[in-house]
């Protein structure tokens, strides 16, 4: 009996000494089968209760992830607005700045063309006589 006393105490170290005087009374009025769907029933407990908490924790999870998505989401956007309005904000710069490019092209084809241009001259003169030597 003192053995049975220590086993249970072993098992459930938070129970007290009259709930263990209880078990052991109910013990010896019932036969294993009792005490095994009892223990069963404990499990399930257990079981669902690990079960809730791992489901809570999932939602916690996805709650935290879907928050950190969106804060991703609205810095993404907000870089975005920013590169946005510095390329295309201010389009009459933009368009003076194409316009000097431009010139300043077009300014390097003409000094280019009146450095080389009396040698295309010459060289078209030549060619017609090139031409007429060879028929």
């Amino acid at each position: 009996m003192f053995l049975d006393f220590l086993l249970l105490l072993w098992q459930h170290p938070c129970i007290s000494a009259l709930e263990i005087s209880r078990r052991m009374e109910a013990n010896r009025g019932q036969n294993g089968i009792q005490l095994l769907l009892a223990a069963e029933q404990e499990a399930q407990h257990i079981v669902n209760a690990a079960r809730i908490e791992k489901m809570a924790r999932l939602k916690q999870a996805k709650e935290e992830a879907d928050k950190e998505i969106a804060e991703f989401r609205a810095q993404m956007e907000a870089e975005f607005q920013r590169k946005l309005a510095e390329s295309s904000g201010d389009s009459g710069a933009n368009v003076k700045r194409l316009e000097q490019e431009t010139e300043a092209k077009i300014g390097h084809l003409k000094k280019e063309a009146a450095r080389i241009s009396h040698d295309v001259v010459q060289m078209l003169l030549k060619f017609p006589m090139m031409l007429y030597r060879c028929f």
